[in-house]
């Protein structure tokens, strides 16, 4: 298992992106920012990225790579535990 960061901009207006999020939420996950999240997976950023292109548009972006330590960041006290529980 690893833990894949998943960064994104979702451009269009109006649509539906519910099985975009079903993919990140999947398993355990930490939301990092409005549009990141840290994921625990047993797939390769690859095979994440393809299952997530099937819901976007052209105008959409993501990126996907492996999170490990050291990390160093700021935020809500959760998310701080989360990482230092699955890194």
């Amino acid at each position: 298992m690893s833990v894949l960061l998943v960064t994104y901009d979702l451009s269009k207006p109006g649509q539906k992106y519910d099985d975009f999020y079903e993919v990140i939420k999947k398993g355990a996950y930490a939301r990092l920012s409005e549009s990141s999240y840290a994921i625990v997976s047993q797939e390769s950023p690859k095979a994440i990225y393809e299952k997530l292109a099937i819901s976007m548009d052209k105008n959409d972006h993501v990126y996907i790579t492996t999170l490990q330590s050291p990390y160093w960041g700021y935020g809500p006290q959760e998310v701080n535990d989360w990482l230092a529980k699955n890194l």
